[in-house]
């Protein structure tokens, strides 16, 4: 029995928060647990991409932890062996990758800069760029960036990544709840398990720190309190779910869509209100 507790490769390159309820489920099945590594796929393949670039890559089992092992593991010792063991960090720059437009699409990843804050961003070939001051960075073959404009001073996609999940974190989300952070268009559909998701329109969303409005160009309009909704989870690349009224909305916008920052301000409001500290932002 194999578990990808990610789901998906990560927008970063380093393995992100793993649930704590993994040592449950491991206990449960009392059966060996191999710890299975992927190194080099973030340089050959980010989520962020379509592309797939020349590189090197491989996968092991890192270690297996027999039972007879855990079973006398209490469960801060085990989760803590799980998550070294299956741990990658690899934007370090140590992986030289070939290919064109190595930028391309990186603003499904990024959308805080250092000089704007919450921003929108736009990539074309190596480069990406604020569509608001015009800062820019290049994505070199070695994985790491190189400044062309504006205060850009960040080595790695990681490092941009962690100064963007700060950013958040330290976001007031309930400051002004009257602006939309964000105005953009995307199609809704209606999931429905075990059947085909059913469309239902084309519409314009306005994010604000505690909701998302969503107005339809069939004329319905939902509004999804964040305090009513139970999840909001990014698929792939750049579409979301929002588990809401005992249904689960999917939106889906053009190939540049920035999903994660929903999720991400999603996370920083209920934090707010729950008054936790922890930092996890939803992947």
């Amino acid at each position: 029995i194999a578990l990808a507790p990610e789901g998906n490769r990560t927008y970063s390159g380093k393995t992100e928060y793993i649930n704590p309820s993994i040592v449950g489920l491991a206990r449960a099945l009392k059966l060996p647990i191999a710890l299975y590594r992927i190194e080099g796929g973030y340089g050959v393949h980010p989520r962020w991409s379509d592309k797939v670039r020349r590189g090197s890559m491989r996968s092991y089992v890192s270690r297996v932890i027999e039972y007879d092992e855990y079973s006398a593991m209490d469960d801060e010792t085990l989760y803590k062996l799980i998550c070294e063991g299956l741990y990658v960090s690899e934007p370090n720059g140590t992986s030289a990758v070939r290919g064109k437009g190595l930028a391309e699409y990186l603003e499904r990843a990024i959308y805080v800069c250092r000089e704007c804050g919450l921003s929108t961003f736009r990539s074309e070939g190596d480069v990406i760029s604020c569509k608001r001051c015009g800062a820019s960075a290049r994505y070199l073959p070695s994985g790491e960036l190189e400044a062309i404009k504006g205060d850009i001073p960040f080595r790695t996609v990681n490092d941009w990544y962690e100064y963007q999940s700060g950013f958040v974190n330290g976001f007031d989300s309930l400051a002004d709840t009257g602006t939309p952070l964000y105005t953009e268009r995307a199609s809704v559909s209606l999931v429905v398990p075990n059947q085909k998701k059913q469309p239902l329109s084309d519409a314009e969303l306005r994010l604000f720190g505690n909701r998302l409005e969503v107005s339809m160009d069939n004329g319905e309009n939902i509004t999804f309190p964040f305090d009513e909704v139970k999840y909001l989870t990014v698929l792939g690349k750049n579409k979301f779910d929002v588990y809401a009224q005992d249904k689960v909305y999917q939106f889906k916008s053009d190939e540049r869509f920035c999903a994660l920052k929903y999720v991400n301000l999603y996370y920083r409001y209920k934090n707010l209100c729950a008054r936790s500290n922890d930092g996890f932002l939803g992947l």
